[in-house]
């Protein structure tokens, strides 16, 4: 349904995007990762047609966005991280100008607009003025507003950022309903342990450049490692265990190993006079973060600021 290969942009001096290549199929969730200015909004932006690449192609079930911008269009629905809903009017009246503008009518819509309230729990606030509702339930009129015409390809920019937990997992259902039915979604998010949710597929986005991509399972399986993290007060003493590698950063030691249970009652034993600046432990097992770990060589970060925020990546505007 999404293709795109070999993307490249650059705003002034800092460079997006350098040569990024996707594609999301048919009935398929995958989940763009990275830290804040990895590139993840700029590649939503240019899918959406709302910013032009300087090079690389991007097409929409085959048809190509840059040179029918508005066919493509049609295909797609879009929730930027950027909250994008009129505040002066009511819910119902919302859903009822962005289904209209996709084409549905009369029973149709009223239809529809009942079947995406109910899964995003807007049922009870259909009649309320915008500008009374909370922060999640906002955040859920904005999600409900780009899906209600069930596009085949639904892009969601942090779609849960700031998100209370009930929003957080209406979002969560209503994206594995709409793939179910056959939908592609590009779902970017800070927020590892959604993407593990919706078990997706992955592509890991760092400096502009797509490092791995893939089903999760298999990511974590290639890439995930099991280690234990020792942080001290002060700098972290230099241990070494055989056959298992250690490595210093700061206060923070970080031993790799295949049994962190057996590693970590090691470590405790030949701390001796360096045990009194121990302030914690940590048991790692092989998941998504540590996938990041192990390909980046840092933590991963679940940053609540936009790309644009940090590496002059603009927001996505609505």
């Amino acid at each position: 349904m999404l293709s795109i290969r070999d993307l490249t942009k650059a705003y002034g001096d800092v460079v997006a995007l350098r040569g990024v290549s996707l594609d999301v199929p048919a009935g398929s969730i995958v989940g763009l990762l990275g830290p804040n200015g990895a590139g993840k909004t700029t590649i939503v932006s240019i899918v959406a047609g709302l910013r032009r690449p300087d090079a690389g192609t991007v097409t929409v079930n085959g048809i190509d966005v840059l040179t029918r911008l508005q066919q493509a269009r049609r295909l797609v629905g879009l929730a930027p991280q950027e909250l994008g809903v009129y505040p002066t009017v009511t819910v119902r009246e919302n859903l009822v100008l962005l289904g209209e503008l996709a084409g549905l009518r009369g029973r149709q819509l009223a239809a529809r607009i009942d079947e995406v309230a109910a899964a995003l729990l807007l049922g009870e606030l259909l009649g309320r003025l915008v500008n009374t509702l909370s922060g999640g339930e906002k955040r859920r009129l904005h999600t409900a507003m780009a899906l209600l015409h069930r596009p085949p390809l639904l892009l969601l920019d942090e779609p849960t950022a700031g998100a209370d937990v009930h929003t957080r997992a209406s979002l969560v259902q209503v994206v594995r309903d709409l793939a179910a039915e056959g939908s592609a979604v590009l779902y970017s998010t800070h927020y590892l342990p959604e993407v593990e949710d919706l078990q997706a597929d992955v592509a890991l986005v760092l400096d502009g450049r797509v490092i791995a991509a893939g089903a999760l399972k298999d990511l974590i399986a290639t890439h995930g490692t099991a280690a234990v993290e020792l942080t001290f007060d002060g700098p972290a003493p230099a241990l070494r265990l055989d056959g298992e590698p250690a490595t210093v950063d700061g206060s923070r030691l970080r031993i790799v190993t295949d049994d962190p249970t057996a590693c970590a009652a090691r470590a405790l034993g030949e701390l001796r006079k360096g045990s009194h600046r121990l302030r914690s432990v940590e048991l790692i097992r092989p998941s998504l973060n540590s996938v990041f770990l192990t390909l980046t060589g840092r933590q991963y970060s679940d940053g609540q600021h936009s790309d644009g925020q940090h590496s002059g990546e603009p927001a996505v505007p609505r």
